[in-house]
This record gives C-alpha cells, structure tokens and sequence, in this order.
C-alpha cells in the first residue's frame, strides 16, 4: 500500500474547503482520505475525534461567502456566554446573511436573514461574528427572561467587561421592530455587572420579578470591626438577610461542604440571616418568595 498524501500546511492543522484542498494539489482521493473529517459538505478537518463548535465552525466558513457570518445561540456559544442546554447542545450552526441576500440553507445549518448594520459583525480568532451586543438582542426570541438577563450580565461582568450597559441599549433601540423586543427592554432594566454566575442572575430575576427590591449582588461582609466575613451572592442590607445559591457541587466537594457551613455560622455570628437556595427552588418559586417575604418582615419588625 502506498503511503499516504502528506497534507501541505497549513492544510494540515486547520480546517479547509474541498475547493482548496484541489487547489493545494490534494486529489480527489486524498479528499475522501479516512483521516479527514467531513463537518460539512464540502467541508475537511484533518485528525479524529469529536469536533469543538470553534473546529466545526472554522470548517463551515471556509465555504461560506465572505457576507455570512456567525449569529444567534452560535455566536453567543463561540462567545462564551451562558446558554441552556437545549440551544448549547444543538448540532446546527446559526449562520446569518445581510438582508436583502438570501438566508443560507443546508443540512447542518440553520440560515438566517437579518438586517444588520456593518459594525455589528466582527472577526474573534478568524470567525465572523456578531457582535457581543447584537448577539445578546437577537437571543431575545429563545430565551427566557431570567436567561436573557444572565447572558446580559456575563457580557458586562465587571471582571472582563465584552460589552457595556449603553451598547446593549443602542443595539435594542437600533432594533424596533425586533421579535423579543419588550424581553429585551425588561432585560436592560435588570442586568447587572456585579452578578458572577448564570445561577447568580437568575435567582436575582426570580426575586425582582417577584416583588422584591433593593438586594445588593456579590456584597462583601464585615464585622464591627471592619474584618472580612464573607461575600454574599445577594444581599438585603437594612435586614440583614442574605440569599445564597448553592449549586450541587456544594455538597458533592465535602471540603466545600464544610467551609460553606463555617461561612453561615460566621455570617450568623456577625448577625446576618443566610437563605439558602438550590435549582429546586428556581424551578418553582413559589414557596421560596412566601419565605424570603416572612424572613424581611421579621428582620424589619421592632
């Protein structure tokens, strides 16, 4: 048996189309070599094994007209932004054309036409993108409030700001007619940089929405003599109540089990209330917001 083809760089670490690998010299069969994958028609990777999102995508555009670009739960995954599962897990890639140009329709691609100014699509590491404001607007129709503000908060987290409060603003009003418009109005009113986590900014809607105002994300607490107890993920000041999410891996790190129980005792000590949460809770909030209500009004009673 022959050996095979070497593929030329930079062929050989990168995606590319079939046109370009025939230009590279590579012949049709070297091109249906069993150490190419195929992501998409008309489309090669070289090596094996399961395919990031950024791989599958870099191999998509190398076909795709210099027009097209990256949108929607795509951009916002390439992002980094916190989506839920079923949008994140999705085998389609979300691939948006300037309108009046048709949206792009093939097996594995979910086509999109929008009307999109020009400085709302970037390069981030070669991929045209949309930009971080427009992506948060045009996931509006697909997600839910609570998760619209969680993207919102991750793009202005004060740690590695993506994007800011007035640039999220001009996008919405840029955009009048869009579908998720009053989503996205409402969102703008809550999103907050302080917020930390996706668990974080939901707990914190669930809480606005249900009535309550005034609490304080990712507050830092003292004692009388000015030392560090803990930061709190939200906190009621005038009450002393401080809400707190714990997710599973709270109790399945024993280490982390034990220093949380040592945080509360601490936080007790200095004379704050601690409500503790879980995704139980989200799910249905109900009795979550009967409690908190009975927590204030009695840390707020003489």
């Amino acid at each position: 048996m022959r050996p095979r083809v070497p593929l030329p760089p930079p062929l050989a670490v990168t995606a590319f189309s079939y046109g370009e690998g025939i230009a590279a010299g590579l012949g049709h069969g070297r091109l249906r070599g069993p150490d190419l994958q195929r992501p998409f028609f008309g489309t090669r990777h070289p090596g094996s094994g399961e395919l990031s999102l950024e791989q599958r995508s870099r191999a998509l555009q190398s076909r795709l007209p210099e027009h097209a670009f990256f949108c929607g739960p795509t951009a916002a995954a390439l992002l980094g932004m916190p989506l839920p599962y079923r949008l994140s897990e999705t085998p389609e890639v979300d691939v948006g054309t300037p309108a009046p140009a048709r949206a792009i329709h093939a097996q594995g691609i979910r086509g999109r036409k929008l009307g999109i100014r020009p400085e709302e699509v970037r390069s981030l590491r070669g991929l045209r993108i949309t930009t971080p404001a427009r992506t948060w607007c045009d996931l509006a129709p697909v997600l839910t409030l609570p998760e619209l503000v969680s993207a919102g908060d991750f793009l202005l987290r004060r740690a590695c700001p993506m994007a800011t409060r007035g640039q999220l603003a001009e996008c919405v009003r840029h955009h009048p007619g869009r579908r998720g418009r009053p989503a996205l109005k409402m969102a703008l009113d809550l999103v907050d940089s302080r917020s930390e986590s996706p668990a974080e900014s939901v707990l914190r809607v669930v809480l606005t929405t249900g009535g309550f105002t005034g609490m304080v994300p990712n507050h830092v607490v003292r004692d009388r003599v000015g030392r560090f107890v803990a930061r709190v993920d939200l906190a009621f000041l005038e009450a002393r109540v401080a809400v707190e999410y714990e997710g599973d891996y709270h109790r399945a790190e024993p280490d982390r089990w034990r220093k949380d129980m040592l945080r509360i005792r601490r936080l007790e000590a200095a004379g704050w209330r601690v409500l503790r949460v879980n995704a139980d809770d989200l799910r249905d909030p109900t009795h979550l917001l009967m409690q908190l209500a009975r927590i204030l009004a009695l840390r707020s009673s003489p």
